[in-house]
């Protein structure tokens, strides 16, 4: 999984890229509801959120995604006081590391950090032991929680290993952060070894719903990924599971994966927006509509009421203005800064907008 080894292993630079920004992708058609239904539809799931305390059925998401887009601010107004009823009113941040950049030998059609697509991303040796504390204190001083230690690999031999259960006690020790980790694929073995090992988190996100996978990966399967998830959780660390919007599923496939979701009971689910990468087989898609990214934004609260809902890759050039309104609608965490291979905004803007909303920054564990 690692790139190839050379006799001197040379030191390069991740140059990051900016916003691919294009035209938006058209909103899809839905159905015309009577005001009356939609008033049904939403007092209903305000009832078995609120007042019942239990997860809306596939079949009742079904019904809300539905609904016309006059109705989102509805569902984004539900959506926040269902995050504020389950989860409380502060937001978890984070900041993310990518520790071992491209090189991946997996196909994932989204991603840039592939070796099978000609992109500017090209495979980089691990970052030393200085370089990714020195990230972690950075992140330290914004008042982050949380630090994430993410690889480019299908899942980390014996040697990339030990290099992670090296790092975790030096960034936990040194900071004081909570540390995640995000390596791909496991075996039960390295799952215990991980979490004996002090692993607070560990990533490994469905993306996309199990029927809709196979269009986006070939070379491991939806299964694969579910089984890790599962180890994470056996294991007792808490799991980070995320998914990808907009890479040509349908709602019902998005309501599939909010399902599939519900089953696996992660702690933290992180809410990516397909950002194209030039040179990837998705690099020529639309970005998702500002207006369907905060209908799916609340969508995934509404149908995970307990979890912690971070704003991921892509919020900026799909949300645009509108991502204080996201965080209105359900989030209630985020990455600040840069993302693995993109640029996000400035740290200082993000932790401004939750100034301006009223919202504290504290750490966060899921409820579901």
């Amino acid at each position: 999984m690692l790139g190839e080894a050379t006799a001197t292993p040379i030191r390069t630079t991740v140059t990051l890229s900016a916003a691919n920004r294009g035209p938006d992708k058209p909103s899809p058609q839905r159905i015309e509801i009577e005001s009356i239904d939609a008033r049904a539809r939403l007092a209903a799931a305000e009832v078995a959120l609120l007042d019942e305390k239990r997860l809306l059925t596939t079949e009742e998401l079904a019904g809300l995604a539905e609904l016309p887009d006059q109705w989102v601010t509805s569902l984004a107004a539900l959506a926040h006081q269902v995050r504020l009823t389950w989860c409380g009113p502060e937001v978890e941040v984070e900041g993310i590391l990518s520790a071992k950049t491209g090189g991946c030998p997996e196909d994932c059609h989204f991603c840039s950090q592939s070796s099978r697509f000609d992109t500017p991303v090209k495979a980089t040796p691990f970052l030393d032991a200085g370089e990714v504390l020195a990230a972690a204190e950075e992140t330290k001083a914004l008042g982050a929680s949380e630090f994430c230690i993410v690889l480019a690999i299908r899942g980390p031999d014996e040697r990339t290993l030990q290099r992670i259960l090296e790092l975790v006690p030096l960034v936990r020790d040194s900071t004081g952060l909570n540390v995640a980790v995000s390596a791909g694929l496991l075996t039960d073995e390295q799952a215990r070894r991980l979490a004996e090992g002090g692993v607070h988190r560990y990533n490994h996100n469905l993306e996309t719903s199990r029927s809709f996978f196979p269009n986006v990966v070939t070379t491991h399967s939806w299964e694969e990924r579910e089984d890790t998830c599962r180890l994470v959780r056996d294991h007792g660390m808490e799991l980070c599971c995320g998914a990808l919007i907009g890479m040509g599923e349908t709602d019902a496939q998005r309501v599939e994966l909010i399902g599939q979701l519900q089953e696996l009971d992660p702690t933290e689910v992180p809410l990516n927006f397909l950002n194209p990468r030039p040179g990837t087989p998705l690099g020529d898609e639309q970005p998702v509509p500002a207006w369907e990214a905060i209908r799916w934004i609340a969508m995934f609260r509404l149908g995970l009421p307990g979890v912690i809902l971070r704003y991921a890759g892509g919020r900026e050039v799909t949300l645009r203005e509108l991502q204080a309104m996201g965080m209105t609608s359900g989030i209630n965490a985020l990455i600040v800064g840069n993302y693995l291979t993109t640029l996000g905004r400035s740290a200082d803007e993000d932790l401004q907008m939750l100034s301006d909303l009223r919202m504290p920054v504290g750490a966060l564990t899921g409820v579901l």
